[in-house]
């Protein structure tokens, strides 16, 4: 069996960094997946490629993996329907109408709202945001970058504060097979100290309120006031064919119930998925099959108004979702890889050995911020902030037990550093659907969000510093 060392952290590290350089995140995913398995057989790079490629393809004997794969792609048919049946465009009118959004800070306040407001799981929480709001900050020039930092810093830090969502149906289930007695007291008793999720939504707030554009992100700005929705290198996540319907004027057929009523069909399978799954007890459901259930539900909802209506026949709907789908397939193949990508790193233990590292030298009143910044490396490496739960949260219970300290305190420096890492990474799942969302390039976004994420982390690590020396 494989000891988890130093050279662990490598095909992760190696991932990250080549994705940040070259901008290819497929192909630096691929490296690091070849490297990781090179190190776990110790095998040469010929037969270490072969070993990569049964890795990737591994993936899918994971059925959890998988919905999250095929609710990518639906989710992309699901877009262009009510895009294409004028969904949006009614939604927008309905707005301006009504005089709710007729300027460019407001249609930042709607999706930070959005945000908030949809709080049933992340990627559902982004994709509504985003297709809502990404009309209305082109037409206010408002950069596509910005709109990105705003529902990412709105979607994974608003689920990690609620425990009747999928995020905490995992964390509750992790920390009942953990020992925990009361997981779902430990989980509400959490929330205040859960400082990064707290900073980061807050941090939205102030710089939608105060206009704080910062680094790559005035920059950015400054190209969307001057015409250019994207950099001349840029690849935004979705095909463009997908937004074609975007700019084209309103007419009394585009109507709000096109995206309104799916997306509230969407909203309330979610909680229903869980209670069927979880047999009745919502913490116990299924997340990812609650989110395909969800989707298709949508989806469902989404044809049947349209066939009502006589918007489109069948044939047109089977077509408009396979674009969909299709545009959003560059997503699922980075979803695909990142995925693989995790499970080497899982095998290699580089959590494991992280953790293990920093465990024996740590004094008492640091733990809380060092924990923080463990799981926070943790995540930005496996670009999954649920998969540095299953590595860290039980060994914080473990440390906060032996000790006799606070688990809710330990718990939610485990989930403010995972949802930093996972905030931060290019390889992350939800920063991926982020960049998506917004249309907009995938590194551009990684880079502009990075500074806003980094202030919401020094806000973090010195509150739960203060803690440690307060109540531990």
């Amino acid at each position: 069996m494989y000891e988890p060392n130093i050279l662990s952290v490598l095909p992760p590290l190696m991932a990250i960094l080549l994705a940040i350089m070259t901008r290819q995140v497929i192909i630096s995913l691929t490296l690091g997946i070849w490297l990781g398995f090179c190190l776990l057989e110790s095998v040469n790079p010929l037969t270490g490629l072969g070993l990569a490629i049964d890795g990737i393809i591994n993936v899918f004997s994971d059925a959890g993996d998988t919905r999250v794969l095929v609710f990518t792609l639906i989710i992309g048919g699901l877009i262009a329907t009510i895009e294409k049946v004028g969904g949006v465009r009614g939604f927008i009118r309905l707005l301006e109408n009504r005089r709710w959004v007729d300027r460019g800070i407001r249609a930042q306040w709607l999706a930070w709202g959005i945000g908030i407001v949809v709080f049933i799981e992340s990627n559902i929480t982004l994709l509504v945001a985003g297709s809502i709001s990404r009309p209305l900050f082109d037409r206010y020039k408002i950069a596509r970058e910005k709109l990105a930092y705003i529902i990412d810093s709105t979607s994974a830090p608003v689920c990690i504060l609620i425990p009747l969502n999928a995020w905490g149906a995992v964390v509750i289930g992790i920390l009942e097979s953990s020992g925990v007695v009361s997981p779902v007291e430990v989980f509400v008793s959490a929330i205040l100290f859960n400082f990064y999720a707290l900073a980061a939504i807050f941090l939205a707030a102030i710089v939608i309120w105060r206009n704080l554009d910062i680094g790559p992100m005035k920059k950015a700005q400054q190209r969307t006031e001057e015409g250019g929705l994207l950099w001349p290198d840029a690849t935004p996540m979705v095909d463009p064919t997908i937004l074609a319907d975007e700019s084209a004027e309103a007419t009394d057929s585009d109507k709000a119930r096109f995206m309104l009523l799916p997306i509230l069909a969407m909203v309330l399978a979610m909680p229903l998925g869980l209670y069927i799954t979880g047999d009745g007890v919502i913490s116990a459901g299924s997340g990812s099959t609650s989110v395909l259930w969800a989707v298709l539900v949508a989806l469902a909802v989404a044809w049947m108004l349209v066939l009502v209506e006589k918007r489109a026949r069948v044939e047109e709907l089977m077509q408009i979702f396979l674009r969909g789908a299709g545009g959003l397939l560059p997503v699922a193949m980075i979803l695909l890889f990142a995925l693989a990508l995790g499970d080497v790193a899982n095998l290699l233990g580089t959590g494991v050995y992280v953790a293990q590292v920093a465990q024996d030298t740590i004094p008492v009143a640091l733990m809380l911020p060092l924990l923080f910044i463990i799981s926070a490396f943790i995540a930005f490496s496996i670009g999954s902030s649920w998969g540095c739960f299953a590595i860290m949260i039980p060994l914080a219970v473990q440390i906060a037990l032996s000790m006799e300290l606070s688990v809710p305190m330990f718990l939610a420096a485990v989930l403010s550093g995972s949802v930093f890492g996972d905030h931060a990474s290019p390889i992350s799942d939800t920063t991926v659907v982020s960049s998506m969302a917004s249309a907009t390039d995938h590194i551009d976004h990684v880079r502009t969000q990075l500074p806003y994420a980094l202030m919401a982390a020094g806000v973090a690590t010195v509150l739960f510093f203060i803690t440690g020396l307060l109540f531990l």
